[in-house]
This record gives C-alpha cells, structure tokens and sequence, in this order.
C-alpha cells in the first residue's frame, strides 16, 4: 500500500491519501483524542502522539499535529498507524457511526435562503476546500450573518480568516443580497 501526503494550507496539518475509500458518504470531525472512539482509523492515529486532530473524507485523512514536534519525526508514524488499520480490514467508523453530511438543519422564515446559502457552499466552497483537506459547514443564519463550522485542516489555519472573508463572505454577498457577514463558529 503507497500512502501519499500532501501539504495543506495549515503548516500544523498533513493530507494522507491512502489511495482507496475512506468514507462511502460525508465526513467525520475528531478534534481531540477523546472524540475518536467512533473510529477505529482516528483512534490508532491519535495513539501515535503528538496529534491533535484527525479528519476524515472521501478519500482522504486530514492529521493535525501538536506545535512541539515536527513533521519528520512524527510522519512515519502516522503513515504506519494508517496503513495498519487498511490491513485490519477494520472499517474507518465503527458500525452505526455514519459520516455526517455536514449541514446544521434551520427552521425558520429564512429558508429560502438558508438553501441558497446550503447549495452554494456544496457546490463552489466545499470541493475546494477538500483539497486542502478540510471542511466548511453551515451552523446557522442569523439576521445577515452566516455562521459556518470549519474543520480539518481549515480549523486553525492561518489563512482561515482570509478564505472566510475574501473568498466565502464575497462569494455569498455577490449571490445572495440578505448575507451581509459571514463569522466562524467552534466546535
């Protein structure tokens, strides 16, 4: 099995690509070790140390690392945890523990443009910003403001800030004239 790696905007986080299925449908978030019970594959990863987060996608696993170790030190044995657990045969997540298809549901009279806002982040931001291995899902809208979850690699990312306001905010005030701000939420 040839794992393959890829730098994400985030300088605290790698992208594995193992070259096969990690999820059939969404996504799963394990912003800390203890969050990773539903997940046998987040669950080896966080036993190698030093790591703070793990996301899983489609077809790939998003691995935060703590400050005080570097890369090199750390990769092998993230590759070997990952690896491991595709030769156990052990599904990604536990039986039950579907990945999440990512949106906060909203009641409300701002349905309209609550799917508006829904499909334009499925079909302009999400796939990029799967690329950098991570995640933006809608948590809420209120009286203008969108409140979006980031994960994976984009949850502490340096360049978080820019991508929500240069590029999503921009984005969803040129299509839909009732946003006015888009804000980020924590977990």
């Amino acid at each position: 099995m040839f794992i393959q790696t890829e730098t994400t905007p985030n300088p605290a986080t790698l992208k594995f690509l193992p070259g096969q299925a990690v999820l059939d449908s969404g996504t799963a978030d394990f912003p800390a070790p203890e969050s990773a019970s539903a997940s046998p594959l987040a669950a080896r990863v966080f036993a190698v140390g030093d790591v703070t987060g793990v996301f899983l996608g489609s077809d790939f696993i998003t691995v935060t690392k703590s400050d005080n170790v570097a890369w090199d030190h750390i990769k092998p044995a993230i590759l070997g945890a990952i690896m491991e657990h595709f030769q156990s045969g052990q599904p990604a997540l536990a039986t039950g523990n579907g990945g999440a298809a990512g949106h906060a549901t909203h009641d409300g009279p701002d349905g309209a443009i609550v799917e508006q806002i829904k499909e334009l982040l499925d079909t302009r931001v999400r796939p990029a910003v799967a690329q950098d291995g991570g995640d933006i899902t809608f948590h809420g809208f209120d009286r203008g403001v969108v409140y979006l979850h980031m994960q994976g690699a984009c949850a502490g990312c340096p360049s978080s800030t820019l991508t929500l306001k240069k590029g999503i905010e921009n984005l969803l005030r040129h299509y839909i004239p009732e946003v006015i701000e888009v804000r980020p939420v924590a977990a």
